[in-house]
């Protein structure tokens, strides 16, 4: 019993983009069940400072520095914390521009170590779907803080003239970086449009870029297995 534990113990060190898709992937599914109620909204900054955790530990992983993502994080979690209990919404915008920058420098450190290396490993495979889920949030965080700075920047089909809610700017982004589309919320000032534009650019240079050598990588070394 003892060496299975320590041996899942092993392989789960082994694999911390694994964990932070993992808990990203839960979080969509919880966030609906966090947002209308105190405390459900101060279990999702908890949830918040795991993810922050995570995206450290995976930065540590790789060639990026550890400082930068530090520098990011600590405030962000310090001015979440202060947002949550003096209900301070400036506190709160300013947390989600520091994690805004943290989860782009984050995804671009996972995009770093996938490039770095020309063999295919099942923790590149998780770095991918990571990387995915780091990018729709840190355009969610940015939608966030654009409108707040930009008040009416996005509008729905129900209560058009209400701020959109936290799942609802997550599912915008998830539909732009996928290229899905803009569903049933739509920027309407400039600012917002700006910044979905940049999302939609970086969904498209996402695949080109990192999926398609990935699977170019994989084609060649099953090929190579085949003339072996």
């Amino acid at each position: 019993m003892g060496m299975t534990w320590l041996r899942w113990l092993v392989t789960a060190r082994r694999h911390p983009s694994a964990w932070l898709l993992l808990v990203q992937l839960l979080g969509v599914l919880l966030y609906p069940l966090m947002e209308d109620t105190a405390g459900g909204r101060a279990v999702f900054g908890a949830f918040g400072i795991l993810v922050l955790a995570l995206a450290l530990w995976v930065v540590n992983r790789s060639p990026s520095r550890l400082w930068i993502a530090l520098a990011l994080a600590m405030p962000a979690m310090v001015l979440s914390l202060l947002a949550a209990a003096f209900d301070n919404a400036a506190l709160g915008v300013f947390a989600h521009l520091l994690e805004s920058g943290l989860y782009f420098y984050t995804a671009g450190s996972l995009i770093a170590y996938m490039l770095q290396d020309h063999q295919v490993t099942s923790d590149e495979l998780f770095a991918a779907g990571a990387t995915f889920t780091l990018l729709a949030w840190a355009f969610a965080f940015a939608f966030s803080v654009c409108q707040q700075w930009y008040p009416g920047s996005f509008i729905a089909a129900v209560a058009a003239d209400q701020p959109r809610t936290w799942m609802e700017l997550l599912f915008l982004s998830f539909s732009v970086l996928s290229g899905v589309g803009l569903s049933d919320i739509v920027p309407v000032q400039a600012e917002a449009r700006a910044l979905v534009m940049l999302e939609q650019f970086a969904g498209v240079m996402y695949i080109a870029l990192v999926v398609s050598r990935l699977i170019g990588l994989t084609t060649l070394r099953m090929g190579m297995r085949r003339d072996d």
